[in-house]
């Protein structure tokens, strides 16, 4: 369950092992949504279980960590609110893409970002102007990852696995990804991950409609869009 040390040994110098040790709690929790002991945090950044109480007290009193009532800590709510100036700055860029991309497909079309190992959220969904109907969603709704074109184009961004589901391969085939009646029934949603240079696939955009008698057509559009925002946001 230990996590990997990408920036060498604690204490070298010129860095503070107090907040490195912080940060890879926080590093562990995003990999466990379901949230861990103060014992398995201990053991997964390897200190002793004094220090990591000190800093479970200290993330909690900034409200980085909670506790539930099984005493298992997972990520906090003041972490949305260090978040917002990044995510507003993705939704300023993301807007104009989405509403050209609603505009030529005449479909609602979203961002999603990958909220951790297990969940997507949609960040912001443009409405066409022209459509006689079209599909609305709820902005900050949560999905999980393996369900839903958006989140099928992130697992499809990565190296294959075993036993990953068809729709996945076909995904990283395409380089974008359908699904149908998985979020909603009788929606169907198409996606392509922004290319930001990243190694993690943590943004996607795509269409929902509710027919898509030319996914293809459609797939070249939002692969076009995401291309687009992912140039902006380099």
């Amino acid at each position: 369950m230990s996590i990997p040390d990408p920036s060498g040994p604690p204490g070298a110098s010129g860095t503070s092992k107090t907040l490195h040790h912080g940060l890879q709690v926080l590093e562990l929790l995003v990999t466990h949504p379901q949230g861990l002991s103060l014992t398995e945090i201990a053991e997964g950044i390897g200190v002793h279980r004094t220090v990591a109480h000190r800093l479970v007290r200290t993330l909690e009193a900034h409200h980085l960590c909670r506790r539930d009532r099984f005493k298992r800590i997972s990520l906090g709510t003041g972490l949305v609110r260090l978040a917002e100036p990044v995510e507003q700055d993705l939704r300023t860029l993301a807007r104009p893409v989405l509403e050209e991309l609603t505009d030529a497909a005449e479909a609602s079309a979203h961002l999603v970002v990958r909220e951790n190992a297990e969940q997507v959220r949609m960040l912001m969904i443009v409405e066409p102007r022209q459509a006689r109907m079209h599909v609305a969603f709820r902005s900050g709704q949560l999905d999980p990852i393996g369900r839903g074109s958006a989140g099928l184009a992130m697992l499809a961004a990565r190296p294959a696995v075993a036993g990953e589901r068809e729709e996945v391969a076909r995904a990283r085939e395409r380089g974008y990804a359908v699904s149908t009646g998985e979020i909603a029934p009788g929606i169907t949603g198409i996606s392509a991950v922004v290319p930001t240079g990243r190694d993690a696939a943590e943004t996607s955009i795509g269409l929902s409609l509710f027919e898509a008698p030319d996914p293809d057509r459609l797939g070249r559009l939002v692969v076009a869009a995401a291309h687009r925002l992912g140039a902006l946001l380099k």
